[in-house]
């Protein structure tokens, strides 16, 4: 009997937002793709794939563009949107409310005014995950903080646990699925 396949997802942060010190959230807005040094070395430890995907925002697309100038622009999945943080969106992050102590499983549920809560973000990611590990890999995910810390999380089997990771800009994050056996985590948060 052959045994099942395994396939891993390199998950890439885009490269820093440029919105002015506020949240972004949901607002597409552009990448600073300036650091070819940092672009070069993470191109290099990302090594070769056999196909890309993006979240559809512009600053995940700018980092594609980037990291593989040659390329043609890979599909995008709507499921990789960053967390939507409704009436926080464009707000200065100093303005952002204090949530005060929150255990890691009340803050994975909590939502902002009219947002989606993190454990939300989780349920929308795993579908995306599941489709993509369905074909060969290794596949390139650029995305952001917020869904690979989702991605993190259902590794874990648990949404808080995934909150308990940074996630830089730039920074790539391995996790492998093996059919039958679920997730692993080979590499996080891994910048130059």
């Amino acid at each position: 009997m052959a045994q099942a396949k395994s396939t891993e997802l390199r998950l890439i942060r885009h490269a820093p937002a440029l919105a002015d010190g506020r949240m972004a959230g949901h607002r597409d807005v552009p990448a600073d793709c300036t650091d070819t040094v940092a672009l070069a070395a993470l191109r290099a430890r990302i090594g070769p794939v056999a196909r890309c995907v993006t979240s559809p925002a512009q600053r995940c697309r700018d980092t594609y563009t980037a990291l593989w100038p040659d390329m043609p622009a890979p599909p995008s999945d709507a499921r990789l949107w960053e967390q939507h943080f409704g009436a926080w969106e464009g707000m200065p992050y100093a303005a952002i409310p204090d949530l005060g102590a929150l255990s890691g499983e009340a803050l994975a549920q909590m939502r902002p005014p009219g947002g989606e809560s993190f454990a939300d973000l989780c349920a929308r990611v795993r579908p995306a995950l599941a489709a993509l590990v369905e074909g060969a890999g290794p596949i390139a995910v650029v995305a952001h903080a917020g869904t690979i810390r989702a991605a993190l999380a259902l590794a874990l089997g648990a949404p808080a646990a995934g909150l308990a990771f940074a996630v830089a800009p730039l920074s790539l994050t391995c996790v492998t699925h093996v059919p039958g056996h679920g997730w692993s985590i080979g590499v996080v948060n891994w910048t130059v």
